[in-house]
């Protein structure tokens, strides 16, 4: 079977240089194994994805002169794949509904840390500080059914005793050159959100479903989610899924060194192209030239 690549972005922005550089990377690589490259939509954000933005991106992706095969998959179209995988990891024992609002576990958060240090994931968020797995079934079922907001979190401790050790097969380099056979730490996320009530999949439960159901071979993507792969091959293993090899890439900076945003116009492919720019400009830009 050749490989299969896939580029995804949301829809609530424009495209950036970033963007572009993922794009190329995963189209570039698609066409020296022989592979494929798909386009994925990933919509599951309601209040922020808007179709005006997937056009955009349609429109930039082909100027770059990227092509890619269709049907193209929007995670909208598709909650019921992503409600499946939920169900299993309910089976299991190890999804369990929190209802502390954000304002909440930013209290609880801080009334922690003055007595320590408490801790916090690898983007820098702390760790989920509440005590809602202490909960009886019963208390659970009055707070739900009296439309008390809630998202059901993955019990990380209950999970990964589930296995032995995980790795993952790094084809590009993390932030710290790490390269080949990487030890996986998911336990160092606590207990991720999977779901919330109003939103029944979360990035982490359906980019692995996806990217099982897409048969995707090596996922290409930024260095920013190189550490969030723990918590992929995490699930991948609970649900039993396969698991695809993963070549991260640097990221594209602006001027000062930080992570370029949606919101750095002065970086947008738009921009950009009214600007004059070309797609081989473009390349050039972000190193491919």
């Amino acid at each position: 079977m050749p490989p299969v690549f896939r580029f995804a972005p949301s829809p609530n922005g424009l495209l950036h240089l970033g963007h572009a550089y993922s794009a190329l990377l995963n189209f570039d690589r698609a066409r020296e194994t022989g592979g494929r490259l798909l386009l994925r939509i990933e919509d599951i954000d309601a209040t922020r994805c808007r179709p005006e933005f997937e056009t955009a991106i349609d429109e930039d992706l082909r100027w770059l002169g990227i092509a890619w095969e269709t049907p193209v998959r929007r995670q909208s179209e598709h909650l019921a794949d992503y409600g499946a995988a939920l169900e299993k990891l309910s089976a299991l024992g190890l999804v369990y509904p929190a209802f502390e609002s954000r304002a909440e576990i930013a209290r609880l958060v801080a009334a922690r840390e003055a007595e320590g240090l408490w801790p916090r994931d690898p983007d820098g968020v702390p760790l989920y500080p509440g005590i809602a797995k202490s909960l009886s079934a019963a208390e659970r079922a009055r707070l739900i059914d009296s439309g008390v907001p809630y998202a059901l979190r993955l019990d990380m401790a209950a999970a990964c005793r589930h296995m032995a050790s995980l790795t993952w097969n790094e084809l590009g380099e993390g932030p710290d050159g790490e390269h080949g056979l990487v030890p996986a730490r998911p336990e160092a996320w606590g207990d991720v959100i999977l779901a919330r009530k109003e939103t029944p999949t979360s990035y982490h439960l359906s980019v692995v479903v996806d990217d099982a159901l897409q048969d995707i071979s090596e996922v290409v993507r930024g260095q920013d989610l190189f550490h969030t792969t723990s918590v992929h091959r995490l699930l991948q293993v609970l649900l039993g899924l396969p698991e695809p090899a993963y070549r991260h890439h640097r990221l594209i900076r602006d001027g000062e060194g930080r992570k370029l945003s949606k919101s750095t116009r002065s970086t947008g492919l738009r921009e950009l192209r009214a600007a004059g720019a070309s797609p081989a400009g473009i390349r050039r830009l972000v190193g491919l030239g």
